[in-house]
């Protein structure tokens, strides 16, 4: 019985993610970005339940990959097709207007294969190449939420995003996870600066601070590699 359990755990990921699929092409934002944030605290704890039961299998990792790529690539994904379906385009792209919210869909491509060269890749143990899918879920979640009327006049910037959102999750970015082998200063420098820094972001600017949260994640990621090269 124990070994379905974690399965059973991401099955209520994937459930969530099309939830939010559902209420993201209903225009409902903070709907949307709610199941997209339930589904997130599913997938945190399926992999620690089959740690500590002992049950990791092969087919549980397929299905996590598989539920990700509904809620945390294909949901926030339908979040933008809405926010872009039926906004005005430039005259310049007025030719395409009605395939522009289309383009949004290329996130969800770009999150499978990040999720697929996720599990083939034997770096990412202790940490992250590429932007991971939640905290891209989390960051255009947020931002639609957040800024939404802002967006619905911004076509050819929230286009400009979803490129760069592809870029960084392909990347070759080592992006770091919040693992602490211990609880010193030294040696979790960045990580304590980044969960400290997050307090004052969310009570300064509510739930459109996930964004920026998730941006400062970037910034400070390319700041480590920096400082651990040299």
């Amino acid at each position: 019985m124990k070994k379905h359990i974690p399965n059973t755990i991401t099955c209520l990921n994937l459930i969530s993610g099309c939830i939010a699929t559902y209420f993201a092409f209903q225009s409902k934002y903070e709907m949307a970005l709610l199941y997209i944030v339930i589904g997130a605290v599913f997938d945190f704890f399926d992999g620690m339940v089959a740690r500590l039961l002992h049950v990791s299998s092969p087919i549980g990792k397929e299905l996590d990959s598989l539920a990700d790529c509904i809620t945390f690539g294909f949901a926030p994904s339908a979040m933008i097709f809405s926010v872009l379906n039926g906004n005005t385009c430039p005259l310049w792209l007025e030719p395409v207007a009605p395939y522009v919210p289309f383009f949004a869909f290329v996130m969800a491509a770009f999150s499978a294969l990040r999720l697929a060269k996720f599990n083939l890749d034997e770096r990412q143990a202790l940490g992250f190449i590429g932007l991971p899918t939640p905290a891209n879920a989390l960051f255009w979640g947020s931002l639609i939420v957040g800024c939404g009327e802002l967006m619905h006049g911004a076509v050819v910037l929230t286009l400009w995003l979803v490129i760069v959102s592809c870029y960084m999750l392909v990347s070759e970015i080592p992006m770091f996870a919040l693992k602490f082998k211990t609880w010193g200063w030294k040696g979790n420098e960045i990580k304590y600066i980044f969960v400290l820094s997050c307090i004052p972001i969310l009570l300064l600017l509510g739930i459109s601070g996930l964004a920026v949260i998730i941006a400062w994640y970037v910034i400070l990621s390319v700041i480590n590699k920096l400082l651990t090269k040299k």
